[in-house]
């Protein structure tokens, strides 16, 4: 028995560059194929959202003086990019599973247009859903469409991969030696503390419609599945969630 009937993965952009700073690492690509096909084959309704940021980031807009709009109409465009080459290496490895690229934007020629019950039609099949282009409108990173997504398909929880970070710290782990991973935060510690979880409206969001969210790394093989075991596998934000330190021991029963 699994704990998530329904999940939506949420996918920065850097986690299919693997460890360049831009563009397409097949290794790291193929490796989020294989956690998505395994969370499938459990049974598990796997829909997922990406990000562009290996192809277009805001600082580039930044050094070539582009209007944020602009630049936010560019970066929908490079999740649909990701959308297919995360389609492409899914069929490859999938062995007949069947995938769908949604877009919130119409793209008819190569993906569907999202449209919530066809979206969830999909998912009671067992194929693998992935959503494009966000919201379909600018001035929002690509993690408020995935809670708005996962509130309108009625998922259980959000999986945020995080590319080379653990789960939620109390510090930035990068700048802090005395930064400490979260095995668990509550949504009223995570806006008391201004921990850096998503897009604040995306949390809140999240928070508002009490959707768990899981942060963990990206890198890390069957990570996935585990959380949709139990297992503690990175930081778990929800209502039901106690504050405490991956190296405290767990609370008794």
């Amino acid at each position: 028995m699994h704990r998530y009937r329904r999940v939506v993965v949420k996918m920065s952009g850097g986690a299919f560059a693997g460890d360049k700073d831009w563009g397409f690492d097949r290794d790291a690509i193929d490796g989020l194929a294989r956690e998505i096909i395994s969370l499938a084959k459990a049974g598990i309704q796997v829909a997922v959202m990406v990000g562009g940021g290996n192809i277009f980031r805001g600082r580039i807009a930044d050094q070539w003086g582009i209007d944020r709009v602009e630049a936010d109409h560019i970066g929908m465009t490079a999740t649909v990019l990701n959308s297919l080459m995360l389609r492409g290496a899914l069929k490859a490895q999938g062995h007949g599973l069947e995938v769908r690229v949604m877009t919130a934007v119409p793209m008819a020629a190569f993906a569907e247009p999202f449209i919530r019950l066809r979206a969830i039609k999909h998912l009671e099949k067992g194929y693998v859903v992935i959503f494009a282009a966000g919201t379909g409108q600018p001035l929002v990173t690509t993690d408020y469409p995935a809670v708005q997504r996962a509130i309108e398909i009625d998922a259980d929880a959000i999986l945020a991969a995080k590319q080379g970070t653990e789960g939620v710290y109390t510090a930035d782990p990068n700048g802090r030696s005395d930064a400490r991973l979260y095995r668990e935060v509550s949504y009223e510690d995570v806006v008391s503390t201004q921990l850096m979880v998503m897009d604040q409206s995306a949390f809140l969001l999240a928070r508002e419609h009490r959707i768990p969210i899981h942060v963990f790394n990206s890198n890390q093989g069957n990570a996935m599945l585990d959380i949709c075991r139990g297992e503690p596998v990175g930081t778990y934000i929800g209502p039901d969630a106690t504050t405490a330190l991956a190296d405290a021991p767990p609370p008794t029963m």
